[in-house]
């Protein structure tokens, strides 16, 4: 027997509360905005600025043994990870240690570096610090700076896609969804005051492909529907098309959802952040496919051009 998350066949009308989904998205979007504008984001050290060390023992090396070594320093954001090369001896462990710039200071002073040291001998003797480099305000804000015009370009991008896929119409819905979503996935993050580094920005990135896919798959069986049912009006149209996506677009998101989850719960506090970001934009764009982007559409009509000929128009088999 096979498993189904959505019936067979549906009938379900998307549109008939669509102002009331319109309305929630609005309110998430007012309530994000303000958030960020009070209280701002938890950058973490490549958006803020700060040190990083690199170390090397001949013992293995123990993360959480040395993130709760170092926790009693109160250094704040502290990021430890392991590193491998091929080219390192067997007994050559290497560790990268970021500590988040310091109140007042652009880098981490020497007394907190050799206070550091202190704390990680009572784990591992034989570790010494190979390498200490800081990273100040300005680059910092270059980051920033080069991560809000990577997502812009992205979504820019997207509507050049879609528009020469499709039509205008179908870019700006695309457009509009994608925007829902990167904002509210910003604003999750100011609410909740989450690490907000690179990782996250390439979180968004992807949150703008895993929707973008989403929305592309309803459209090109809304732009079938639109050749197929030439008289039918296009709220129809827009149903019929997502009730018959909407077994894939569902299955896709919960598939997607059981390995996020599990990454989650088991995955350590170094991704913790990505896929959380992760999680909720597999949720806000699964959403925004069916309402945000098919209610821009439906307001802003299609034009229908039956003056081309289509001999292969609403052929294809329903997926």
């Amino acid at each position: 027997m096979r498993l189904r998350l959505v019936p067979k066949d549906t009938n379900w009308d998307f549109f008939s509360q669509s102002k009331v989904w319109l309305g929630i998205s609005a309110l998430l979007l007012v309530g994000s905005l303000v958030s960020f504008l009070m209280q701002g984001l938890n950058f973490g050290i490549d958006f803020r600025g700060g040190t990083t060390i690199r170390t090397e023992s001949a013992q293995s090396i123990d993360v959480a043994a040395y993130r709760q070594a170092l926790s009693g320093l109160q250094l704040g954001d502290v990021t430890i990870s392991e590193v491998f090369d091929p080219s390192f001896d067997e007994d050559q462990k290497v560790a990268m240690i970021r500590i988040q710039a310091q109140e007042g200071q652009e880098a981490v002073s020497a007394k907190t570096t050799n206070a550091a040291l202190s704390v990680l001998q009572g784990v591992a003797p034989d570790i010494v610090f190979v390498s200490v480099e800081s990273v100040g305000p300005k680059v910092s804000g270059e980051l920033i700076q080069k991560a809000v015009i990577a997502v812009f370009l992205a979504i820019a991008a997207v509507l050049v896609y879609i528009w020469l896929r499709f039509e205008w119409q179908f870019a700006v819905g695309a457009v509009a969804a994608l925007i829902h979503d990167v904002l509210l996935t910003i604003g999750v993050f100011s609410i909740v005051q989450i690490k907000f580094d690179l990782a996250i920005i390439a979180a968004l990135l992807t949150i703008v492909g895993y929707s973008l896919n989403d929305t592309v798959v309803v459209f090109d069986r809304v732009r079938e529907n639109l050749r197929k049912y030439k008289r039918k009006p296009l709220q129809e149209v827009l149903n019929l098309s997502i009730n018959e996506t909407l077994s894939r677009t569902v299955m896709t998101s919960v598939t997607t959802l059981l390995a996020l989850i599990a990454l989650f719960i088991l995955g350590g506090d170094v991704i913790r952040g990505f896929v959380f970001a992760m999680i909720w934009g597999v949720i806000v764009g699964t959403y925004s496919s069916v309402f945000v982007a098919s209610s821009t559409l439906l307001r802003l009509g299609v034009k229908r051009d039956w003056s081309k000929p289509n001999a292969e128009a609403g052929t294809q088999v329903p997926q």
